[in-house]
């Protein structure tokens, strides 16, 4: 199939993605070398803020009527190969990353770690790597920005976290992710070196890999190495178990712009599987539904058995994934429309119902749900934030969440039928249940312990508010119409599901190994490879 390559000098007036992952190193690295806090928040707050405007920008000049690549960047260098470029499949990730950012700063100023020059310098790292990620187009480049996640997640949880086992948890982190990542890495060598023959040369470009996978050998381990790698990423059961620990003992600062990378495992089997191996995928549906649906229930009931609100979010948003995935995995249209939008709303919603959990913390210096309650009429705002973020999770109409929840199920009905669906809708309401459940109990129910003072000085009310308005705003405004977030998306999800005309149908043959034009493959070949 034919990807349409657009340069960024057709629509930008400069190298708009480098400049976007630029931006907050430069900032970061200005803190590193700061010499007071106060300059610190400076450069952290003019970084965030100009890496917000620039993602407007993208918004701007992306042109959402043509399916392909945009803003393709591309440079070789000393053998090696750069390349960014954005689609519907990761264009709403990189503002949604810069959002939260900005807001996570926000958070720091009420929090103790306003002065904490590594603290904020590990924000803007954060960004830097989440945004390089998604703009990659070369799976070498894409790996090594998941390589280098792992220090400003390590670093956040050591020096900031809020738990007694801080070291342990990063031990227990590294396990999963170090072999995520080796399985990832095989998987991606797998894919580059086995094209190589007397006339195809060794590439890990995106593009070229995708143009000919045709030639792949070994598709069924290419599937899953880089599967498993990136389900542990998501994470998705059984592979979750580092999700609640690093939740529990994190910070919340950290945790919201992590949300974003955790997506970053749905928009990796979205960009590295189903184009490169979407015979295998197909054959492979039946388990990974299974997987997803197992994850829905799982993450659910053990959410409704959390005392630790920070745990009962972690588990919420391991249930979240195994509906992201059975949509992902539909194949269709609606099914990749509906993940993706869902991934975008999912990732505000929870960071809304983090910051407001995180700044009861501030307060009540407890997350656990026995010992809050009666907080409602002294947090109100706080309290708005928690129930708009639920609803949203629970993809109540008039929130991103429903739209995106509706075109999921429709996918699944299209691919599945509708037992699945059903069970999808039992899901989302056990997540209505357990969050429900907790608003209840922290700010409903009757208090447990005598009420802190309220200090307005150290608790500044504009900040919460400020942060509280725009996502609300955000969640309320794309909810009412969200037209303009699908049309970024909806041509390359159709461009994807055309590959699979129909679950278990004859995948068409790749074009020849070639860095130019492409042909489709003729009739004659067609029904030989069928023959075969």
């Amino acid at each position: 199939m034919d990807i349409t390559v657009t340069p960024w000098s057709a629509s930008a007036a400069f190298p708009l993605l480098t400049t976007l992952t630029l931006v907050p190193l430069a900032a970061m690295i200005a803190i590193l070398f700061s010499r007071s806090s106060t300059a610190a928040l400076r450069f952290g707050f003019a970084g965030a803020s100009l890496t917000l405007l620039l993602s407007v920008y993208l918004l701007t000049v992306f042109d959402s009527a043509t399916p392909g690549i945009h803003l393709v960047e591309h440079v070789h260098f000393a053998g090696l190969s750069y390349r960014v470029g954005v689609d519907g499949t990761n264009i709403l990730f990189i503002p949604l990353t810069a959002v939260l950012t900005l807001l996570a700063l926000i958070y720091t100023l009420i929090t103790r770690h306003v002065t904490d020059r590594l603290f904020i310098a590990c924000l803007l790292g954060y960004e830097t790597v989440l945004i390089g990620a998604f703009a990659a187009l070369n799976v070498m480049q894409f790996w090594l920005w998941c390589v280098l996640e792992l220090v400003p997640v390590a670093l956040l949880t050591i020096h900031a976290g809020t738990g007694q086992n801080r070291r342990w948890v990063v031990v227990r982190l590294l396990q999963y992710w170090v072999s995520g990542l080796l399985m990832t890495l095989a998987g991606f060598l797998l894919l580059a070196f086995g094209l190589i023959d007397a006339e195809h040369a060794l590439t890990f470009d995106w593009l070229t890999l995708k143009q000919n996978n045709a030639y792949l050998h070994d598709e069924v381990l290419i599937f899953i190495l880089l599967f498993f790698g990136f389900a542990i990423r998501m994470p998705l059961f059984p592979f979750h178990g580092w999700l609640p620990v690093l939740a529990e003992q994190g910070t919340v600062a950290s945790a919201v712009i992590f949300l974003v990378g955790l997506k970053l495992g749905i928009y990796a089997v979205i960009r590295f599987i189903l184009p490169m191996v979407p015979g295998v995928a197909e054959q492979w549906a039946g388990f990974v539904v299974t997987l997803g649906l197992i994850s829905i229930f799982y993450g659910a009931l053990l959410a409704l058995m959390q005392i630790n609100i920070r745990r009962l979010l972690a588990f919420a948003v391991i249930s979240q994934t195994g509906m992201l995935v059975i949509g992902t995995f539909c194949f269709n249209e609606n099914g990749l429309e509906g993940s993706l939008l869902l991934s975008v709303a999912y990732g505000l919603a929870m960071a809304g119902m983090l910051f407001s959990v995180g700044l009861i913390y501030e307060r009540c210096r407890t997350a656990y749900l026995p010992r809050l309650g009666g907080l409602f009429d002294t947090n109100g705002t706080l309290a708005l934030l928690f129930l708009i973020s639920a609803l949203s999770t629970m993809v109540m109409p008039g929130t991103p969440g429903f739209d995106a929840a509706h075109l999921l199920v429709e996918g699944i009905i299209e691919e599945d039928g509708w037992l699945l669906a059903i069970a999808i809708l039992l899901g989302n309401v056990m997540s209505a249940a357990f969050l429900l459940w907790a608003f209840q109990r922290i700010f409903m129910a009757n208090p447990k312990r005598a009420k802190q003072p309220y200090n307005c000085a150290h608790h500044p009310v504009w900040k919460e508010r400020f942060i509280t308005v725009v996502i609300c705003l955000l969640l309320i405004g794309t909810g009412f119409y969200t037209t303009p977030w699908l049309n970024f998306i909806d041509q390359d999800a159709a461009a994807i599901g055309k590959q699979f005309p129909m679950h278990g149908a004859q995948i068409p043959l790749n074009p020849p190994f070639s860095n130019g034009e492409v042909s489709q493959p003729s009739d004659a070949d067609t029904k030989d490879d069928q023959h075969e």
